[in-house]
């Protein structure tokens, strides 16, 4: 199955496509600048691509950020500390975001002649985002099929979608995914902050997965503490 895979240059979207192109066919990856504060995401993804050896797509839609006011990702908001989970990780909401890029990605597979649309939005992610849920991935593939209608045949994949973040460390270990390049902390610090949402999920899930965490973390211990926090409320 030729497969354009979103990748932001995260650990989920990284190890999904090294997991494609050993399972699949890996045609490229698309990546998208939206005004980000952690913008050094995206240097991440185009090395994937490159170790991958695929062509790398960045699509600028700053312009579209700036209308989606209101995240801590994209305004002059501080980024919250705590388990991801929390409902102070609202603020890191970036709305329509991924309707908006999986949008942007099937006319890109579509005039390439893909079958398939890879994104790694999986199971912790749908407390927090809408446009991550089930029922979200399987409505926007339905649309997908209407809007392409007569012109391209895309799926949208979503392997991960019922699965937790340890599954995609595991699965990502097994086909030899370099943890280290990869990106996850908002702040967009020199380091992971080790304190954020995403930080604290993504050290977390590599103690779940039993798998080693090359990350270097500014704070390597708080997740203890904000998994203690959340599981004491």
């Amino acid at each position: 199955m030729k497969t354009l895979t979103i990748c932001s240059g995260g650990l989920d979207s990284v190890s999904l496509a090294h997991i494609i192109a050993r399972e699949h066919e890996l045609t490229r990856l698309v990546s998208f600048d939206y005004g980000q504060r952690h913008r050094k995401e995206l240097d991440f993804a185009a090395e994937a691509a490159r170790r991958l050896g695929v062509p790398f797509h960045l699509i600028n839609i700053r312009a579209i950020g700036a209308g989606l006011t209101g995240s801590a990702l994209t305004d002059n908001i501080d980024v919250p500390d705590g388990h991801y989970a929390e409902e102070t990780m609202r603020i890191t909401v970036v709305p329509n975001r991924n309707a908006i890029m999986l949008a942007i990605g099937f006319g890109v597979a579509a005039a390439n002649g893909d079958e398939a649309v890879a994104t790694a939005v999986h199971g912790g992610d749908h407390f927090i985002y809408p446009d991550c849920r089930p029922a979200f991935t399987r409505a926007f593939n339905e649309m997908q099929q209407a809007a392409l209608d007569g012109y391209a045949s895309v799926q949208l994949y979503t392997p991960f979608v019922e699965r937790t973040k340890a599954d995609i460390v595991r699965e990502g270990a097994k086909v030899g995914t370099p943890f280290a390049e990869t990106w996850s902390c908002y702040k967009g610090g020199a380091h992971h902050c080790g304190r954020c949402g995403t930080c604290v999920e993504r050290r977390e899930a590599f103690h779940l997965a039993g798998v080693e965490d090359p990350t270097v973390y500014d704070d390597p211990a708080f997740w203890i503490e904000a998994i203690a926090n959340r599981e004491g409320r």
